[in-house]
């Protein structure tokens, strides 16, 4: 259990703790499915079981080895410090809609681009977040966002929290992974990376795709469903992105507070705070 941390000891203003409890309860809301079986009407579960897993592994790890090389290369900082959410979805929402209208069969090609488009939101986000894209411990929590969102704590104690579960499960592999890059440069991690010899940074990789898998499935579940079309593929993918949009904020609402706080009062206070 964790303690009530009073404002007054705490050392948040009144509008880090708004902040704070924004980022909560987006992070420990229900995740992707729920949202689906939302606009779908109908539960999504019975269908996850008849995905093919080789062909997800597949597409889930090629979607990441591509975000991965973008995250390392090519992340850069953008004018503007407001995300372009908008423009992300929209584009998100075609790559879905091409989703939507050939099925599994194009999977292995739309699942990287809409990936790699949720990178580049997720970074907007956390540079509105007053996050600097040039450090790499950003690029890789810019990674970290595809873990969080897959499941839900249901406990009703206050210190269950599925976004510090997720976090925790990857901690080892986020600080090894830095210090694996702290010496080289660009594209020495490029170059290694292209010959499969950043062996810390692909077990980083395949940590988050045991994670993303779970949201991919679901995606994949919901756009299976009879007649949903190029549109309802539209749709599904807009939720997608929207989904990691969100934990997205939430997550570097939390990290911007750590970095001027300190970790451990921050999780304190998250999880003294009640939704």
């Amino acid at each position: 259990m964790y303690e009530m941390v009073p404002v007054s000891d705490a050392g948040l203003s009144q509008e880090e703790w708004n902040d704070l409890r924004r980022a909560k309860a987006i992070l420990e809301n229900p995740g992707f499915a729920m949202k689906v079986a939302g606009y779908i009407g109908k539960p999504i579960e019975f269908a996850i079981d008849k995905i093919d897993s080789e062909t997800l592994n597949r597409a889930t790890s090629k979607a990441l080895g591509k975000a991965l090389d973008i995250a390392i290369g090519t992340l850069e900082e953008e004018k503007g410090m407001l995300p372009s959410n908008f423009r992300h979805k929209m584009m998100v929402g075609g790559s879905g809609a091409i989703g939507g209208f050939f099925g599994l069969a194009a999977l292995a090609v739309e699942l990287p681009v809409s990936t790699t488009i949720m990178l580049r939101s997720i970074a907007d986000v956390a540079q509105s977040q007053q996050h600097d894209l040039s450090e790499m411990e950003t690029r890789l929590a810019c990674l970290e966002v595809f873990s969080l969102g897959s499941t839900k704590s249901r406990e009703d104690d206050a210190g269950e929290s599925a976004y510090f579960a997720a976090r925790a499960t990857l901690a080892f592999e986020m600080r090894a992974a830095l210090e694996s890059v702290a010496h080289m440069s660009t594209k020495a991690i490029q170059d290694a990376l292209a010959r499969g010899q950043m062996p810390v940074l692909i077990k980083f990789i395949n940590t988050i795709a045991a994670r993303f898998g779970i949201v991919v499935s679901e995606k994949l579940a919901a756009q299976a469903v009879p007649l949903l079309g190029a549109a309802g593929g539209a749709g599904i993918n807009l939720l997608f992105i929207d989904h990691f949009q969100d934990m997205a904020e939430g997550h570097f609402i939390v990290k911007r507070l750590e970095k001027k706080h300190g970790s451990e009062l921050i999780e304190r206070c998250y999880h003294a705070i009640a939704l």
